[in-house]
Formats: structure tokens, C-alpha cells, sequence
């Protein structure tokens, strides 16, 4: 990434999917490092695999971002991840102390979703080539018609309204510099350690369930492909993949 480059942002005033938008865009490898597909209407917003993402028209955040992290290892790439929960992280927390990322990669306030991110990584072999980053902030909505558990918004937190624009500007300008940053340390410990240090439930015993029922267990560790280690009562360490595990809230 060339410290140089300035984010170019594509407006749409519908999509079904900022994601499918920006990958069918970058399909011919000729689209440009931080290329960003904006709409302000997403009428089939994908959260992770099963998972729908309501958003009311105008009102949030709905964009897709593409980097082409060509040195990163397919075992590497819960790295982009990281980079991307912080950057949020950077842009939220002056606006709202208590927000945390649960892992993976949702952005939780207090114990509700304010936003969520699915990144879709194309493959060269063993190495990441491009990745599309999408990210739905709610931002200025109030009411939540969807059976989601728990979502909320910014303005729900602080009584302000947030421009979308603005806060995507805040957030490329904060990613870039995560990203920079990083690339300049040549070493992911830092990036762990900060992931880390926002961590939702990083201290103390929560319930959890997997395929086995519920459980009471404490945060242990991340992996460096990204699988969460949690420790039981018991002293047993169990180590899960996305999907295998709930956080009951």
C-alpha cells in the first residue's frame, strides 16, 4: 500500500450487496488498493454465512472496501481482521468508551451489535491476492424490525446523528493509518496485543455453548489463524473455529 493513496468511493444509491458490487468491479484485477463501493441503501445486506444484515435506507453505514494484501498468507489473514476491528475501534471509541469487539469480528456496545463485518479473501495458491472488506455500521437508526437479538445504534448511545460519509471518511483514514503502521512493524504481535486489549469478555467467566450445551468458561487466547482458546472451570482448554461456539448474552 502506497502511503500516497487516496480511498476512491463509488456511490450507489441501492445495491443488494456492497460486497457482490465491488467483487463483480474488481473482477478484471484492474481496480485500484482501497476502492470503496458505498451505498446508501443495501437491500440484501450478507452478515456471516446465514446471517442477514438490516439496515434502513440513508440511515447507516453500508460499504466495501478492497485491499490486494499479495505478501499475506492464507494463514495469516485473520491479520486483516484485526486491522479492521481496531480501526473501528479507533473511529467509535471517542464517540462511545464502551465498545468492544466480539470475537471474530462483530463491533458489540455494551452487549448489543452495532456492526458487523464479512470479508471475502481471493486466493492465489498459498497467498491472499485481493479482499473484500464489507462493514455495516449502524449509525442513525432507531428502530429494529429484523429478529436479530441485539442490535443498536450510535445514535441510540450518544442522542447524536452521525453522517455516514463522515464516518467513512473517519474510518478509511484510520484504517490506513492501522494498516500502515503495521506493515511498517513487520510483526503481528503488536496487532495481536491490541486486538486483545479490546476484546469483548476478555476477563472474567461467561457463558458459552457448543455442540456438547452450555458451558461457563474464560477467555484464554487467540490463535494466529484466529481460533478462540477458552479455558472451563474444569481447566480444560478448548479451541473453536467460527460458528462452533456461542456467546450466550
Amino acid at each position: 500500500m502506497d502511503q500516497k493513496e487516496v480511498p476512491k468511493i463509488h456511490y450507489f444509491e441501492s445495491l443488494d450487496s456492497t460486497n457482490l458490487k465491488l467483487k463483480e468491479m474488481a473482477r478484471d484485477g484492474t481496480l485500484p488498493e482501497l476502492s470503496v463501493v458505498l451505498a446508501k441503501e443495501q437491500t440484501a445486506g450478507r452478515g456471516q454465512p446465514g446471517n442477514y444484515w438490516e439496515s434502513e435506507a440513508a440511515k447507516n453505514l453500508t460499504f466495501s472496501l478492497l485491499i490486494h494484501p499479495d505478501f499475506l498468507q492464507v494463514k495469516q489473514q485473520f491479520c486483516i481482521t484485526q486491522l479492521v476491528t481496531l480501526a473501528l475501534m479507533d473511529i467509535l471509541k471517542p464517540l462511545y468508551q464502551n465498545v468492544s469487539i466480539k470475537w471474530p469480528n462483530d463491533i458489540f456496545a455494551d452487549d448489543h451489535k452495532l456492526a458487523g463485518i464479512l470479508i471475502e479473501n481471493n486466493l492465489k495458491g498459498n497467498i491472499i491476492s485481493d479482499s473484500v472488506i464489507g462493514i455495516g455500521l449502524n449509525l442513525n437508526q432507531t428502530i429494529f424490525k429484523s429478529d436479530a437479538p441485539n442490535p443498536i445504534s450510535l445514535t441510540q448511545l450518544t442522542g447524536k446523528q452521525h453522517p455516514p460519509e463522515e464516518m467513512l471518511k473517519s474510518f478509511l483514514s484510520a484504517f490506513v493509518a492501522r494498516y500502515l503502521g503495521w506493515l511498517e512493524a513487520d510483526s503481528n504481535e503488536a496487532l495481536k496485543k491490541d486486538y486483545l486489549q479490546h476484546l469483548y469478555r476478555q476477563t472474567g467467566w461467561h457463558w458459552y455453548a457448543d455442540q456438547g450445551g452450555r458451558f461457563e468458561a474464560c477467555f484464554s487466547d487467540i490463535e494466529e489463524d484466529g481460533h478462540l482458546k477458552l479455558k472451563t472451570k474444569s481447566e480444560e482448554i478448548r479451541t473453536y473455529a467460527f460458528k462452533e461456539v456461542s456467546f450466550i448474552l
